[in-house]
């Protein structure tokens, strides 16, 4: 169970705008999103994941990191796509993000999405990849969309310079029929928080008699993209509702008062039967009367020698 502070960096240029992968190359990253944040926080709760974009007129931090689903879901419904992307800036702000983290003991962790040509030269990407190794950071890059060879040699030369033995890997996908969140469950950046294979990914023909029972939710993607992430990210809010109920219900149950330890009335317990097997209080009660007959006469007889 690895403790990590995790920034995802979301491409949020033009180019990703193209359907190339279903059902659009950003609704394919937010559902990407999804994935990581549940695997992250499903490894270890005390896991946190950051959010933020690198299109546009520069970077902007969506969200710090954060347990909450809700405010990764938040920031990315209020993303726009708009512009190029810096993915240099967007890289070093994130690791100032990390760095700022409140548990110091989390391993930093970003994840960046590109989509859209890399304007950045070499040299300075191997600059920007040593002082991230020396920071003790590790990236992962999932390139999809726009693999140009110049591209692909650009992140390539980036990792060859940051890869360490326990983090820092390159994903290239290629555009397919699947959803690139089940591309992204089959690699190794989410290989360590035991994430497997999703709906088709299983090499089980969903359709014909089976009627898509390969599939998540029984959904072919392939077919019905917009259905299929509409399902699961339904899945996901539904999920976070009822760990946050179950939450509060537990912090309601640990606050109410209980009887036990509160001694009975005149500090002595009474047990149900006498000795006699008898109910208690209804054999002694004639006992009880007797004895303050007997009181009441002695009283009268004093008074009668008192008078005499």
């Amino acid at each position: 169970m690895v403790l990590e502070a995790t920034m995802i960096v979301v491409d949020n240029s033009e180019s990703s705008r193209n359907g190339d992968y279903v059902p659009s190359r950003w609704e394919a990253q937010s559902d990407a999103v999804n994935l990581i944040f549940s695997a992250k926080t499903q490894t270890n709760p005390e896991s946190s994941v950051g959010l933020m974009s690198m299109g546009g007129k520069g970077p902007e931090v969506l969200v710090t990191l954060t347990t909450d689903f809700g405010k990764i879901l938040e920031g990315i419904h209020r993303t726009k796509i708009r512009g190029s992307t810096h993915l240099a800036t967007g890289i070093q702000i994130a690791g100032l993000a990390l760095k700022h983290r409140q548990n110091k003991a989390q391993k930093q962790r970003i994840i960046v999405f590109t989509c859209s040509p890399i304007e950045e030269d070499e040299k300075s990407l191997i600059k920007l990849a040593k002082r991230m190794k020396k920071n003790t950071i590790s990236i992962d890059f999932i390139a999809f969309g726009d693999l140009e060879p110049e591209n692909t040699k650009k992140l390539e030369v980036f990792n060859e310079h940051i890869k360490t033995t326990d983090g820092s890997h390159l994903a290239i996908i290629p555009p397919g029929p699947n959803l690139l969140s089940d591309h992204l469950a089959t690699t190794e950046i989410l290989a360590g928080d035991g994430v497997g294979p999703r709906g088709g990914d299983s090499g089980v023909d969903g359709g014909g008699e089976s009627g898509g029972a390969g599939f998540e939710f029984g959904v072919d993607p392939s077919t019905d993209p917009e259905l299929a992430l509409a399902l699961r990210m339904s899945m996901e809010e539904e999920k976070a509702r009822q760990e946050k109920e179950g939450a509060k219900a537990q912090g309601e149950a640990s606050t109410e008062p209980t009887l036990e330890g509160i001694p009975e009335e005149g500090g002595e317990t009474q047990s149900l039967l006498n000795e006699r097997g008898e109910a208690s209080g209804s054999g002694d009660a004639p006992k009880l009367f007797e004895e303050k007959d007997k009181k009441g006469k002695g009283e009268d007889d004093d008074d009668k020698m008192d008078t005499a």
